[in-house]
């Protein structure tokens, strides 16, 4: 995730003041609007009332689902990335910086259970479960739509859904390709060292690739741009 186009960031690099409210205009306004308004053609935006939210530092989702669903009962299961992982990370050729088991940039890489993204970059891994709440989330092609994460119930599920009957593909960025690798077998290892550079980088919406002796789940990322004023 650590190469994005213009628009998206144009959008990330900005100031943003914590009570702004989200609008289309405004959204152009913070970018470049030929830019902006060919990432994000007008029907993409039509169904949104945007008055009811405010922009913020894009953020990323980690998400489970089939790519058609448009609702579901595992949000217990996707993690929520508060601030871009791309430039917080690690060159696989560049492990040694991680030997220590901490990330130049802080954030404590789990041997057992890493993240690993379409550019061959070792992450840190997000945040689970995702909170309960409301994330105006794109993919960066044509439908932008509101996603809602359920408080969980007694059972620890939480329900999800997408508005207007968008899916999960629809908001997924293809081009952002990111996995979870955890030993193959119980009490194994799954080495960071055993990942291939030449696999990278992953085309867009292609499988990230397998690691020697370890387990994989892909997931989809989805691209946080806006939530709701009262948060």
């Amino acid at each position: 995730m650590s190469q994005r186009d213009r628009t998206l960031d144009a959008f990330r690099r900005q100031e943003l003041t914590s009570g702004e409210t989200l609008s289309r205009r405004s959204f152009i306004a913070g970018s470049t609007a030929a830019a902006a308004a060919a990432a994000f053609p007008a029907a993409a935006w039509a169904a949104v009332d945007f008055k009811q939210f405010k922009r913020v530092p894009i953020q990323y989702i980690a998400a489970l689902a089939p790519p058609d669903a448009t609702s579901g009962s595992n949000a217990e299961t996707w993690g929520l990335w508060a601030q871009d992982p791309g430039p917080r990370g690690v060159r696989l050729k560049a492990y040694d910086r991680l030997k220590s088991g901490t990330a130049p940039a802080g954030w404590h890489l789990d041997t057992n259970a890493w993240w690993l993204e379409e550019h061959g970059l070792l992450m840190e891994s997000p945040n689970f479960p995702i909170p309960a709440g409301q994330y105006l989330v794109t993919g960066d092609r044509e439908v932008t739509s509101v996603l809602t994460v359920h408080p969980a119930s007694a059972d620890g599920r939480q329900r999800w859904d997408l508005a207007d009957g968008a899916t999960l593909h629809d908001v997924t960025h293809l081009r952002c390709r990111s996995a979870l690798y955890t030993p193959a077998k119980a009490g194994g290892s799954c080495s960071p060292q055993a990942a291939r550079e030449s696999d990278f980088p992953v085309s867009p919406g292609a499988a990230m690739p397998p690691v020697a002796d370890c387990a994989k789940q892909d997931y989809q990322v989805l691209i946080v741009i806006g939530v709701p004023k009262s948060v």
